[in-house]
């Protein structure tokens, strides 16, 4: 399996299994599928112990944590994007960055009015390469990122920086869906 779908652990001081996101931990990696179901899995079969061959802990929590470890790191990749200019805000500002294929994400707040949601999905769907689209996040969880107020409607663009950031995004995919159930099921 290619290593950005995976998770790396390693054996922690303390004899538990530690999730290593950055990969630059020391020590021999365990490496188990970027989902609840592969790392839960591990943890309660033994997974993590016959991989370091050694008595590892994992306790049941662990995708819990990882899930968390990577919606911050997720975050704090939209804070890197907006120091470094390749994050733009702004409903008009995304609009055209959609539109003149700029784009490698759009970002909506999970909470966000479906009218300017639609209207931005529906003209990224119309572009011959579209992004892709992540509404996990609400619009505080943005704002705090971002240190902004009312954070609706983002545009990563396209770039290595979209690039390494989308491994994590994919990863995180494997804990929590990228869209609302809720907007599958708008008409």
């Amino acid at each position: 399996m290619d290593e950005a779908k995976l998770i790396r652990f390693v054996a922690g001081p303390d004899g538990t299994a530690t999730p290593d996101l950055a990969c630059k931990l020391p020590g021999r990696g365990l490496w188990v599928a970027a989902s609840r179901d592969a790392i839960e899995a591990a943890a309660a079969k033994g997974g993590f112990s016959r991989a370091a061959k050694t008595k590892l802990s994992a306790g049941p929590g662990l995708a819990d944590l990882v899930e968390r470890l990577l919606a911050a790191r997720i975050l704090a990749g939209l804070g890197l994007a907006r120091r470094a200019g390749t994050l733009t805000s702004g409903f008009e500002k995304v609009r055209t960055a959609i539109a003149t294929d700029k784009a490698a994400w759009l970002i909506e707040a999970a909470d966000g009015a479906a009218d300017g949601r639609r209207k931005l999905v529906s003209l990224a769907e119309r572009r011959p390469n579209p992004p892709r689209v992540l509404a996990a996040f609400t619009s505080g969880e943005l704002g705090l990122a971002l240190g902004g107020e009312n954070v609706i409607h983002l545009a990563f663009l396209a770039g290595r920086g979209a690039e390494r950031w989308t491994v994590d995004v994919e990863r995180f995919s494997g804990f929590r869906p990228l869209l609302p159930q809720s907007w599958r099921e708008e008409p």
